[in-house]
Parts: C-alpha cells; sequence; structure tokens
C-alpha cells in the first residue's frame, strides 16, 4: 500500500506527464494541422501536402502515439511509486 506521500509524487508525476503529452497534442492539431499547414505545404509525404496530410492523418497518428506512450509510462510509474493494481 502507498503512502499519502507516495501518492502525492505519483500525483504530481502524473499532472507532468499529462502536461507534456497535452502540449505536444495542442501542437500537432492546432499547430501542425491549423496554424502551420500553409507553411507545411511545401513538403509533400506520397503525393499529398505535408499539412493537409498533418490535418487528415497525421496527427490521428501522433494521438494513438500519445496514448500508447501514455499508457506506457504511468505502468511505469505506478511501479514505481508502488500503487499499481497488480
Amino acid at each position: 500500500m502507498a503512502t499519502p506521500e507516495q501518492r502525492l509524487a505519483h500525483w504530481r508525476a502524473n499532472l507532468r506527464v499529462l502536461s507534456t503529452l497535452l502540449v505536444i497534442w495542442a501542437f500537432v492539431s492546432f499547430g501542425c494541422g491549423i496554424f502551420l499547414a500553409d507553411a507545411l505545404d511545401g513538403i509533400r509525404i506520397g503525393g499529398f501536402k505535408l499539412g493537409f496530410w498533418m490535418g487528415q492523418q497525421g496527427s490521428i497518428f501522433v494521438f494513438v502515439g500519445i496514448i500508447a506512450y501514455y499508457v506506457w509510462r504511468m505502468r511505469k510509474l505506478d511501479r514505481q511509486y508502488g500503487v499499481n493494481e497488480d
């Protein structure tokens, strides 16, 4: 069983991970998909402009990667702070 200090440290580590991933999510979805789309259109992937591709497909790949990373990282943090459910 985790102590209150361990739970607090775990929660702070969780918030750091979440904050970082939310910044990445915002940059990819709003930055690459909307605000930087015109600048990215000079690059082509598979015949499609990168700005269009990021708005349509690339952001989805990044979001799935974010989810996978979050699961991996939280399992590691859970074990580190003794709050895992195993």
